[in-house]
């Protein structure tokens, strides 16, 4: 549950700090009349990211229960999701210094076309984040065993999310969002890999990967499976009590250099500067003219 709820945390704090530029660029440029479509644009994004979860859970659930391509579709979903938290993640290093400035622009944009524009405009700015999260959670909770926690638990980081954004907006509170992004980053590049892990497992049991039942390593004798401790490890890392070798390279293989590089410093551009002016020379007085 620790790792739906940091899903909801990282990709709620996302969407409520993009909201919240909206909000105050239209609150500062007097044009309050245009809150009620970007609260509209935001609702229907925040609709479909619900409806497109609940799809993914139905197509897997209902449609592909009796069918083997559901070990298929879940992997295939696994891997989308580990190749969009790795794109979010550096993306929002990247961008974070200028994504207010780029969406104050658009909107300005859409300002001056209309308020469906404005709409469309606060939807497309919210829906990356909401389709982003309900994949990344679909792929997050499978094969999870408590029945309605996962869901509650992103419920609880959004909410987390929320109130964070509401107080930074309307109160002096202010957060450190680098160490705050660097942090979470970290932590959902190891949940990522555990994603990916589990994604292996469902294309060696659909048949697609050889090796299933060449372990790694079995653990199950420390490990207790029933345990709660084993249970916290499942459901944030992935980290199971036994492990084919192809499951434990795949972790490997993408979890220790995605993290290496995203902790790596990055070097700051320093503005080129303007050459400095030549020392000025004193020249020799002209001699008088003679008379």
């Amino acid at each position: 549950m620790l790792a739906t709820y940091l899903i909801g945390l990282r990709e709620g704090l996302e969407a409520t700090l993009v909201v919240s530029i909206l909000v105050a660029f239209l609150v500062k440029s007097r044009r309050t009349d245009r809150l009620v479509q970007v609260w509209a644009g935001v609702g229907l994004a925040v609709a479909l990211s619900v409806f497109f979860g609940w799809l993914l859970s139905y197509t897997s659930t209902t449609l592909l229960q009796k069918y083997q391509h559901r070990e298929l579709f879940e992997a295939v979903a696994s891997i989308a999701a580990v190749v969009f938290v790795t794109w979010m993640i550096f993306w929002m290093r990247k961008a974070a210094r200028s994504i207010a400035g780029e969406l104050r622009g658009k909107l300005q944009d859409a300002l001056a076309v209309g308020s469906v524009a404005v709409a469309g405009m606060a939807f497309l700015a919210v829906v990356r984040e909401g389709l982003e999260t309900s994949l990344i959670f679909y792929s997050a909770v499978q094969g999870a065993s408590v029945n309605g926690g996962p869901l509650y638990a992103l419920i609880g980081g959004i909410a987390t999310a929320v109130a964070i954004g509401y107080l930074m907006y309307a109160t002096a509170v202010r957060i450190n969002l680098s160490v705050f992004f660097a942090w979470t980053g970290s932590l959902l590049i190891l949940v990522a890999a555990g994603i990916l892990k589990y994604g292996v497992h469902d294309l060696q049991e659909a048949g697609v990967l050889p090796g299933l039942n060449t372990l790694a390593y079995d653990i199950s004798g420390v490990l207790d499976p029933n345990a709660w401790y084993t249970a916290l490890l499942t459901g944030m890392f992935n980290i199971t009590p036994t492990a084919s070798v192809l499951e434990v390279v795949a972790w490997a293989a993408y979890g220790i250099p995605v993290l290496a590089i995203f902790l790596r410093p990055t070097r700051k551009v320093r503005p080129a500067t303007a050459p400095a002016p030549e020392p000025a020379t004193e020249s020799t007085p002209a001699p008088a003219p003679q008379p």
